[in-house]
């Protein structure tokens, strides 16, 4: 080498020797690179130099021989070392080989379908047969973010030497340093760390939501995995995504229509199936083999999920259907009364009359009774017991504390949708209890109360008359009629929406049921 001189005058200063092709570190990878195993060694001096399939060979007016490819139009010039060696030198990026680069040629598919089904396959070489299967190879960013369904936490992007062929497209996990060895010698980079199949997979632009990269393509395998997959230059990335969507289409075309089905590339998530309920028609069925062709795809893809949620929320049983199959049962915290009382035949919801039969049972004489709160949790736990199984069984161990037998009652009428006194009934109420006559005012409650709708009125009934017995054993419990009124005024009174002059309100809603309270057995006669 005779350095000061223009390289690019080759007559006058040969470029470097291909030695320096790879360097041991890269500083970054080549976009490209279709040699095969052998591609790469030193020719002998002696050895004839034929034009490879794909090149044509020309000499320019300065008698240097130049061969152009016939799918790039790239041009390599040949040339030789000092001891006679040829080699090739490209002008346009200063690289050098010692032989031209391969120009893979793959078989068209349908003659290799046709050759493996023939009797007697025809037979190629082993180096011939890498031509042809090789379809692309290069780097690529690339990381795995779905492993067979389940989703992995976080992104891990890396470069990886990618190789597209025979349908099976293989990450190398090879490092820059031993990939770099790897170029020289191909058959180094034996160390795999994805490979996709390609036949029923599915190729898509990957949206924003995905990755904030720019240039990345999603990969779906057929079991489920995902992978993402990045390059700078758009025009390498859009060769790459031609070609993968092109063996997903040719290799596809082969899966049977149950399979097809199966791996219909509908965007949604990680491959989750909503069920034996999602709707398959044919109309609608979008296959893998028809990947997206740009990010203006999404809209078209995003109008097929919804398509397919609206087809499955369709299909959706009745509430109906699912309590008659025994599915759902209806709870009975929350549900209305009058509802509750027609499913369970009872002029009262039994929850309610084994609350006072219990309570009337062991718990007149006990101190606060109603005033004070039972044990949260286990206040909750015979709420959930109420509402999941039928047979309720009071004097269960757990339910020994009597004040959360009278805690969960109180939760019963405080979560009724409507309560026991209906919104339609509390102005009248009100007006009523505000009467300065004691007469009228009696007489205009006990009115008020025997409008009740029969649910209503019943259930006040027992629950009142009970009340009344409270009240009898005040010596011993320390419950007076306002003090049970205090308790109950707020939550079988309430207006539908809250006032301004609500504590007004609630005294209100206190002397109401102490005034029922008072004339139990005037408002409610005995049968």
């Amino acid at each position: 080498m005779q350095p000061g001189m223009s390289p690019c005058s080759p007559r006058d200063q040969r470029p470097p020797t291909p030695e320096t092709d790879y360097p041991e570190l890269l500083t970054s990878y080549p976009e490209e690179d279709y040699s095969p195993v052998g591609s790469l060694g030193e020719p002998s001096p002696t050895s004839p130099f034929t034009t490879p399939p794909g090149w044509s060979c020309h000499v320019g007016p300065d008698k240097q021989t130049f061969y152009t490819n016939h799918f790039t139009q790239e041009q390599w010039m040949r040339l030789e070392d000092s001891q006679g060696k040829p080699y090739f030198y490209n002008p346009d990026d200063a690289s050098v080989r010692w032989e031209l680069p391969q120009v893979p040629v793959p078989a068209p598919r349908s003659i290799r379908k046709s050759s493996q089904d023939s009797d007697t396959p025809a037979q190629t070489s082993p180096s011939e047969e890498k031509i042809k299967t090789l379809e692309k190879a290069g780097v690529l960013h690339r990381t795995k973010t779905v492993d067979r369904g389940k989703r992995l936490r976080k992104k891990h992007w890396s470069a990886s030497w990618t190789v597209l062929e025979g349908g099976i497209l293989t990450f190398f996990k090879d490092s820059k340093t031993s990939a770099a060895g790897g170029l020289r010698q191909p058959s180094k980079l034996s160390t795999p760390e994805y490979t996709v199949e390609l036949r029923g997979a599915s190729l898509t632009w990957a949206p924003k939501d995905k990755s904030s990269k720019k240039n990345v393509l999603e990969l779906r395998s057929r079991d489920g995995s995902e992978y993402l997959i990045q390059h700078d230059s758009e025009a390498i990335i859009s060769t790459w995504h031609k070609a993968i969507a092109q063996g997903i289409e040719e290799l596809s075309a082969d899966l049977p229509p149950d399979e097809e089905s199966e791996t219909g590339s509908t965007d949604f998530g990680s491959r989750e199936r909503l069920g034996s309920w999602w709707e398959k028609d044919d109309d609608t069925r979008s296959s893998a083999a028809a990947p997206t062709p740009g990010p203006g795809g999404l809209e078209s893809d995003l109008s097929k999920v919804r398509y397919k949620l609206r087809k499955f929320l369709q299909r959706r049983p009745t509430m109906q259907s699912l309590r008659e199959k025994g599915y759902i049962k209806d709870q009975v915290f929350g549900c209305a009364l009058a509802a509750l009382c027609e499913r369970e035949r009872s002029p009262v919801p039994r929850f309610v009359q084994q609350c006072i039969r219990t309570v009337e049972a062991r718990g007149l004489d006990t101190d606060g009774l109603y005033r004070i709160s039972g044990n949260l949790a286990t206040v909750q736990k015979l709420r959930y017991k109420v509402d999941h199984d039928e047979r309720l069984d009071l004097d269960d161990g757990r339910w020994e504390d009597v004040h959360v037998i009278t805690g969960a009652l109180k939760l019963f009428f405080r979560e009724l949708p409507e309560p026991l006194f209906p919104f339609s009934h509390f102005r009248q109420f009100i007006a009523a209890i505000k009467l300065t006559d004691q007469a009228q005012r009696s007489r205009c409650v006990r009115d008020l109360v025997r409008s009740l709708p029969a649910p209503n009125h019943d259930t006040l009934r027992l629950l009142s008359q009970h009340l009344c017995r409270v009240i009898e054993h005040g010596e011993q419990n320390r419950m007076s009629v306002q003090s049970v009124a205090i308790v109950f005024g707020p939550t079988l009174l309430r207006p539908e929406t809250e006032e301004t002059s609500m504590p007004m309100t609630m005294v209100f809603q206190n002397q109401v049921v102490e005034l029922i309270l008072q004339q139990c057995s005037d408002i409610f006669p005995p049968h």
